[in-house]
């Protein structure tokens, strides 16, 4: 069964960084592209980013262009998204997903099958 696991999450100041981790089980996660998308209190889930199965490819939400880079070392299995200079708008549930590698990776939510739990960001003075 597929499981992902996202941590990393929690409180910094406006321009801070955190570093957000997406640990898989039960699968390999070399044959899934991820993505990473977030949720803000009363609004729709966004697409953030996605990476590849290989790294070869990622793409990135316009608003998180240039400050978010995701990265993934498949010998641990885990999926990382580096946010720098957070912005209060940054504030969300986090959420982690996979898709498998024969379909494109894009940031739409409803091409992603197996997701995880969320870890909250909180972007506050």
């Amino acid at each position: 069964q597929l499981r992902l696991v996202e941590s990393g999450g929690g409180l910094v100041q406006p321009g801070g960084s955190l570093r957000l981790s997406c640990a898989a089980s039960g699968f390999s996660l070399n044959t899934y592209h991820i993505g990473w998308f977030r949720q803000a209190p009363g609004k729709e889930r966004e697409g953030v980013s996605c990476i590849s199965s290989s790294s070869g490819f990622r793409n990135y939400a316009e608003s998180v262009k240039g400050r978010f880079t995701a990265s993934r070392d498949n010998a641990k299995n885990t999926v990382y998204l580096q946010m720098d200079s957070l912005k209060a708008e940054d504030t969300a549930i986090y959420y982690c997903a996979a898709l498998g590698r024969l379909r494109p990776c894009v940031l739409s939510e409803t091409a992603f099958h197996s997701w995880g739990q969320g870890t909250q960001v909180t972007v506050s003075s």
